[in-house]
Parts: structure tokens; sequence; C-alpha cells
């Protein structure tokens, strides 16, 4: 039986428990929605009548709209899994005293009102809930394999609950069905502490708020993506067409059924019976003949298929208006809906790109349903109500939304192409930023020559260049690279193929566990774990006690990267005993260790989350050799714990770590921000520091990271605010609705352009010291004081550069990038006539206000040889005290200590006054030259 279940759904060995868990999980949810939801429906209609349908389904398109609001705070602010449990035992307790009230029959309207509404939300909070744990505890690879297998739950269920619904109701009353109910959610409870214990337990609270923020950012500005792209406006539209065609029949069965079955327990018998037959049907279709459809006909002829067969049905009930029909149309639309049409939509919308098609598919699955569902009650109010019309009717209005559902899957189809032809384009088109030495390719034959042709640098960067682009005419070509002579090609070459499952290299890639590079190595065994056949337990019994020792170690990690997914196998070959061993070994001889083996002993503590031995990661971040600083930097960002977070801070100040420092933080995911919030509210934050907090911010795209760039705009440090706007320019070129205001980015640009000119008055007026001095004759003393003036001048000289970049940056996020980058390079170029076209077209780009701001700027950069001199800007020179209190408010580019170290030279006590107070200087070693300085003038 393990063996068949291995092979169908693809589960290797310690996954097949914790997806049976799920699995069981989504299956009793939607058991327990199969009956509350046709019971709590036959009660309304038979209570209330189906005239009040309409009111039901306005107040349940309002309540899910709130409820989302509020229970997404909530699961930022605590414990998903208490808010989970909590709402477990809620739900079960409710629904425990609908049963109560039916046994007593103490039932009214607004009991009905309220229970209708409760169904529908436990409905939206339960499977909200299941699929935020499942992307807990699976990763993107299992997700792959795993998830069509726990979906089978959630069909079994569907088909389970109906059924059982229409044999406890039919047999021993409604009430007996809502008790049930209640015993199946609180047998969630267990399962869920199960999988808390196997899996979730294990994930740091920065992992959790990382899925949950994920899930955020997907509903965050949806409206606006899916108002910008035809393709998904017209797909938006259709969907909530289907949901109001949905409603509308929705509407009739109901009517007609109640009608013909008056007595509730029988009515809740027949809702249950059929809801389970339409899910059968459905699962039939979606086995046997979905794939078959959609290859003969395709995906917009498909999607046809649901509207033509209900308009179909509806004149069939114009002909026949009895409930038999209506039976033929529900089940039409409850069977393609959850089959061919739903894979069809799946299909429809795969050119759009993943980031924007999962954040627009989350709103339109859930907004667009309940903005539908709103929309259908107002209608049947109308028509029902105020109109007076028979249920009858309804047909016709369902008629012309089918119809005019025809006509924009025509416009979709037309949508849908144009979006694969964008696709490929942005997909083969390379925006060189850089200027190498060799030719950038744009296109794939040119892509292909450098695989065939080029040399290790040029493959490895166009392997650079390509991540995030599977295109499947590389493949045969990548898979050459496996012969490749360079170690570094293989394992980019193995990196790039990992996201292909038909490549057929097992044996290649076998063959390259024997190489001497234990990266190599280590990757190709992953590669085999992750893609064959065997069974885990045989590659670690082939490869985990090897006779060479690097295969055994690169065998290790990889078990150490298993176990973090599959604790159990960790456990059954005594992974963390094997560490002890290992580390005791590397303490015995420190010295003689290879830097490979404690490579991959830092980073198989992280995966294997030994959190008694962290400190050997903590001790390895300030290892003196940058090779194992590199891979203790990699193992603190996997475990994203937060005794890191400091040290990795720190070596933000190391360029040759910073890069690597920055990527392990953005690893711990948006509530990285809170911390660094805290930090700098604790004043926790070293100056040099400071300045590339930015880069990590802007990483995590969201409302949140916005507010903190603006703050650091703020800053007086100027290359905190360099980085802060190269942050928002990134955002906003990745996402253009997501950015500051145009008002802050003006009030920025006003603030940025006095800046400017102040410290260009003071690199005039120190020119002017200057001159003044040379009037004099040279001398040694006067000799000191000159190069103190110009090495302050230059600090300056630095200072207004990044001021003139930050200006650049603020007016890329209101003007068209592309367009001010052009202007920039030529002011940045020594080419006259460059700067003079550049004036010229900003001139006629920025409107009056901005002009106003940074005109004068543009022309002094244009006009004016060195920033010795301006005739542009109003100029006032300052006197030597006054430059100094300027230069003490400027932070960044060593401009402060270039200061302090002038008023050394100068030994002038007129100048103390300048230095003072001592306190305000943050930098260690400013603060003590100043110290020594007011001791050695006072």
């Amino acid at each position: 039986m393990k063996k068949l279940i291995y092979r169908t759904f693809g589960l290797r060995d310690g996954e097949i428990f914790i997806s049976f868990l799920m699995q069981l999980y989504i299956f009793l949810i939607i058991t327990v929605l199969l009956i509350v939801k046709p019971t709590v429906n036959a009660l309304f209609v038979s209570e209330l009548g189906a005239d009040n349908l309409p009111y039901g389904y306005l107040l349940v398109a309002l309540t899910a709209v709130i409820t989302t609001y509020f229970y997404s705070i909530a699961i930022r602010k605590y414990s998903l899994v208490k808010i989970t449990v909590l709402s477990l035992v809620i739900f079960s307790i409710v629904f425990t005293i609908l049963g109560f009230l039916l046994n007593f029959d103490y039932i009214n309207h607004y009991i009905l009102y309220f229970y209708y509404i409760f169904v529908s939300l436990f409905a939206v909070v339960a499977t909200s809930q299941f699929w935020i744990f499942a992307n807990m505890v699976f990763n993107a690879r299992e997700a792959k394999r795993i998830f069509g297998f726990i979906g089978a739950g959630a069909i079994a269920g569907g088909i389970f609950g109906g059924y059982l619904t229409s044999f406890i109701a039919g047999s021993f009353g409604k009430e007996y069905t809502i008790f049930v109910a209640s015993v199946l959610l609180l047998c969630c409870i267990p399962i869920l502490r199960q999988v808390y214990k196997l899996k979730i337990r294990y994930l740091n609270t920065f992992k959790r708020k990382q899925v949950i923020a994920n899930q955020d950012r997907l509903e965050s500005s949806s409206l606006k993506l899916i108002s910008k792209s035809k393709h998904l406006t017209y797909l938006a539209i259709i969907t909530g067409i289907g949901v109001v065609v949905a409603k509308l029949i929705d509407f009739q069965f109901s009517d007609f059924a109640h009608k013909a079955i008056p007595n509730s327990d029988e009515l809740a018998s027949f809702f249950g019976f059929w809801f389970s037959t339409f899910n059968v049907v459905a699962l039939t279709i979606q086995l046997f003949f979905t794939n078959k459809i959609l290859h003969k006909l395709g995906v917009s002829s498909s999607m046809l298929v649901l509207p033509l067969t209900i308009g179909l049905g509806g004149l069939l009930f114009l002909t026949f208006p009895e409930l038999w029909v209506l039976i033929i149309i529900k089940g039409i639309d409850g069977s393609f809906k959850q089959s061919l049409n739903k894979a069809a939509v799946e299909l429809s919308i795969m050119p759009i790109p993943l980031q924007i098609k999962n954040q627009a598919k989350s709103y339109i699955d859930v907004a667009v349903d309940s903005i539908a569902t709103g929309l259908s009650g107002f209608m049947l109010i109308f028509l029902v109500r105020n109109l007076n019309l028979s249920t009858s009717y309804i047909t016709v209005i369902v008629l012309f939304f089918v119809f005019i559902w025809i006509i924009l899957i025509y416009k979709l189809r037309e949508a849908y192409f144009e979006s694969f032809k964008k696709n490929i384009q942005k997909n083969l088109s390379f925006i060189n930023a850089k200027k190498d030495k060799s030719k950038k390719e744009n296109n794939l034959l040119d892509i292909k020559n450098v695989f065939e042709k080029g040399d290790e640098d040029e493959i490895l960067n166009m392997f650079d260049r390509l991540k995030g682009y599977n295109f499947k005419v590389l493949q045969k070509p990548v898979i050459h690279l496996l012969k490749h002579p360079s170690a570094k090609v293989k394992v980019a070459a193995i990196d790039y193929l990992d996201a292909f499952n038909d490549n057929n290299i097992l044996s290649e890639v076998a063959t390259l566990i024997h190489n001497d590079d234990e990266t190599l190595v280590y990757v190709a065994l992953d590669y085999l774990l992750e893609h064959s056949r065997q069974k885990e337990k045989t590659f670690f019994n082939t490869y985990l006690d090897h006779e060479e020792e690097y295969i055994a170690n690169g065998a290790l990690l990889a078990l150490a990267k298993q176990s973090m997914s599959n604790i159990s196998i960790g456990r059954y070959y005594h992974l963390k005993e094997r560490l002890e061993q290992k580390i005791n070994e590397y303490i015995v001889n420190r010295d003689s260790v290879r830097k490979e083996i404690v490579a991959g002993l830092l980073l198989s503590i992280a995966y294997s989350r030994m959190t008694n031995h962290y400190d050997f990661i903590t001790e390895h971040l300030h290892n003196q050799k940058p090779y194992i600083t590199k891979f203790a930097t990699i193992a603190a960002g996997i475990t994203s714990n937060e005794i890191f977070i400091k040290d990795l801070l720190n070596l933000l100040d190391n360029k040759k770590h910073r890069k690597r420092a920055v990527r392990a933080l953005k690893s711990y995911g948006p509530k990285i921000i809170d911390v660094l919030q805290e930090l700098e509210k604790h004043d926790d934050l070293k100056s040099n520091i400071k300045r590339h907090i930015p880069k990590i911010v802007g990483a995590f795209q969201n409302e949140k990271s916005l507010s903190i760039l603006e703050k650091i705009l703020r800053s007086i440090n100027s290359t905190s605010r360099l980085e802060a706007t190269k942050a928002l320019r990134k955002i906003h070129r990745k996402n253009e609705d997501l950015t500051l205001s145009k008002r802050i980015i003006r009030k920025q640009i006003l603030k940025e352009s006095n800046y400017y000119k102040r410290i260009l008055e003071c690199i005039i007026s120190i020119q002017h010291l200057i001159n003044k001095d040379l009037v004099d004759e040279i001398n040694e003393e006067n000799q000191t004081l000159y190069e103190a003036r110009k090495t302050l001048s230059d600090a300056l000289e630095l200072e207004l550069k990044k001021s003139f970049s930050i200006i650049f940056n603020l007016l890329s996020l209101l003007y068209t990038e592309e367009d001010i980058r052009i202007t920039f390079d030529a002011f940045k170029s020594k080419n006259k006539e460059a700067k003079i076209n550049s004036l010229e077209l900003l001139e006629n780009l920025l409107d009056n206000s901005i002009r106003a701001m940074v005109f004068s700027i543009l022309e002094h950069e244009v006009l004016d040889e060195d920033h010795y001199n301006t005739t542009t800007i109003h100029i006032t020179i300052l006197t030597e005290l006054e430059l100094l209190n300027t230069l003490m408010k400027v932070s960044g580019s060593r401009v402060r200590h270039s200061a302090v170290n002038y008023i050394r030279v100068a030994e002038n006590k007129a100048l103390i006054p300048a230095l003072l107070p001592i306190k305000k200087y943050r930098n260690k070693i400013v603060k003590q030259l100043a110290n020594d300085t007011y001791i050695s003038l006072k």
C-alpha cells in the first residue's frame, strides 16, 4: 500500500503521516461544511422561504469582507495555532447550540439569519486557516508533490459530508447532523496539535509570520493590479458573473425544492444528497474528461462549456419549468465549475507573471466572490420583492448574464494571447545594467551560443541573468554543460535544471558524486535525493557511511536539509548524534580541519535546528577566514533565529560580507522590520550600519516597508537617504502602485535641493578661506591647515554627489524612470553638449513646482566647471565659525570627522563653540577626537 501511495502521489519517506494528517484535517472541515450548509439552508428556506435568501446573500457578502479584515489583523498579532484552536472550539460550540435549539424547536428569524451567515463565515475562515497551515508545513518543492494528495481529502469530504447529511437527516432528524458536525470539528484539534508537534513548532516566529505576511501581500493593492490589466479585468468580471449566475440558480433551486419538499428534515436530506452527487460528477469529469476536453477545445473554448450548458438548461427550464430541470442546471453549475471550468480558468491566467497572478487570483477568489454575492442579493431583492416577479422569470436574467459571459470569454481570448506575447517579450529582454567586457546577448540563440562556446565567467554570468527564467528550449544546452570541465558551471547547470521534471539526467548527475569539488558533490547528491524514485533510506544507506569522506559529508548535509521537512528520517539515521561527533572532532582538531568540513557543519546545524549548537554559528560569524564567515552567514539566514540578528547587522559594515548578510536578514521575513525599528528606538544601531537598512527593508515591498523608508528619507545621514531612494526606486520598478505619495516626494525633493545648496555654500566658503590664505606666503603651518581644509572640501564634494543622486532618484518616482536615468547619465558624463541637451529635456519634462526647486542646481552642474563657484545659485559666504556650525549638522561622508580634525589643526579657541556639546557625536571615533581637541584648546 505504501509503495502504491509513493508512486501515485510522489510522497517520500516520512511525508506520508504528516500528509495524511493534513488530508484528514481538510476532509473533516469540508465534511462539516457539507453537513451544516445543506442543513442550515434547508432550515432557512423552510422557515423563511426562498424570498429571504437575497437578504442572506447580502449579509454574507458584508460579513465576509468585515471578518476577513479583522481576521487578517488577528493572525498578524497573535499565534495562528491558538487562534485556529479557539475558532474551532467556538464553531463547535455554536453548532452544538444550534443542535439543541433544533431539538427543543426554539428557532426564530434572527437565529436563522445568524446561522445562515455563520456557516458562510465558517467556510471562509476554516479553509483559509488550513491553507496557511499547509504553506507552513510544506515548502514550495513539497507542495508541488503533496497538495494533490491532500486535495483528495477535500473532494472526499465534499462527497462524504453530503451523503452523510442525507442519511442522518432522513433517518434521525436534522438536529443530529449538527451534533455530528460539532464532534467532527473537535476532532480537528488533536490533528492540528499533532501537525504542530511534528512540523510547525520547529518554525520560529520569523518563519511563521513570514507565511502570514506572504498571504497578506497577495491581498494588497490587487484591485489596482487587476484594473491595469485587460486580461485580469476580463477574468475578474467573468468570475463575478459566474458567481451571480450561480446565486440566481441557487435561489431558483432552493425555491422550487422548498415548494416541492416543505418538510425541513426531508429538504436537508435532499440538499445533502444532491450536493454530494454534484461533487461525484465533478470528480468524474475532472478525472476522465477535463484533460481530453482541454486538449481538444483549448482554453477559451473550454471556458464556454459552462455558460453554454447553463444557457441550454435555462432554455429547457423556460419550456419545462420543473424542479428536475433545475437539478440539472444546478448540477451543471456545481459539476463543471469545480472541474473543467476551474482548470480552464487556471490555465487562462497562466500568461500573467507569477507574483501578479498569485496576488490577483487571491483577490478574485475572495473579494470578487463576496462583491458578486452582495450584488446578487441586491438584484434579487429588487426583482422578487419590489417587482414581485415569479421565480421562473429569473431564468431570463440568467440567460442575459450568460450572453454577457460568453462575449467576455471571447474578449478574454484576445487578452489571453496578448498577455502571452507580452510575457514572451519580457522573458526574452535582458536589460544591461553594467558595461561588461563581453557583449551581453538579448535572445535565446545568443544564450545558447554562450552555453556552447563561452568561457566559465561568461556561462556563470548568463546563469546569473537567467535566474527566474526557466526556458524549456535551453534545457538540452544546459544538460550538455554537465560535461563542462568547470565544477562551478556544473553546479549552476544542476541548479537551473532542478526546475524541470523531465531531464533524464540521473545517471549523469550520479557520476558527479565522485568529483573532487565538495560543493558539486553536495548539489549532485541533493538533486538525486529530490528527483530519483529511489527511497530516501536506500539513498542514505548508500552514501551516508561512504568510504570517501567528502561524499559522506555531502550525504550528511543532504540528510540535515531533508530533516527540516522530515524529522523522522533525521532521527532514524541519528543525525544529531552524527553532528555532535563531527563538532567534537572539530573541537579536538580545530587547526587541522578543512574549511569545507566547517562549512558543511555550519549548514547542517542550521538545517537540523540544533539550537544547542547555534553558538557554533555565532563563533564563525566572527571568523577571520571569509570562506567560513560566508557559510556562517548563510547558516544564520537558514535558521532565521533572533540571536544572530545583531551579528548579521555588524557584517553589513564589511564589504566582503555585506550582500550575503543582507540576503540572510531578508530571509527573516517582514517581521525583521519590527526588530530593526526596536533597535533604532533604543539607539542600538551604529550609524555605519543604519545606511544599509534600506536594502533590507525595501526587499519586502509592502506598506510597512514604505513607511520605514519614508522615515529614513528624513534622516540627516545622506548615505541612508541615498539607499532609501534606491530601495524606493526598486519597489516602484516592480510595483508602480506601491510608492510614496507625490506630496511626500515633492517635499523631499525640496528638502534635498536645499541641502544640496547648503553643502555647495560650505564648499565655496571653504574655497574662499583657502584663497584668502593663498595671498599670504605658504609655510609649513598654513600648509597643514590647507590640507585639513582640502580634506574637508573633498568630503563635502562626495556629499554633494550623493545629494545630486538622491534628487534624481526621487525624480524617477515622479516621472518615467528611463527618461530620468538618461538625463542623469548625461549630467555625470564629461560631454558638455549632452549635459545641455539633458537640461533642455528636463526643462520641458518637469512641472513648474519641481522645476523651481531643482533647475538652478541643474544649471549649476552644466554651466559651472567646478563647485568652487556658482553663477546660478545665490550663495552667502559663511564665516569660519558659521561654516563649522553648519557642518556639525551634516552626517555622512566623514564630514564631521574632517570638521573636528580641521578645528584641531587650526588651534583656534574661537572655534570651540562648534565642538560643543561633545555628547552630540554618536560616532565613538569622532566623539573621542572632539573630546581630545576640546581639552587641548581649553
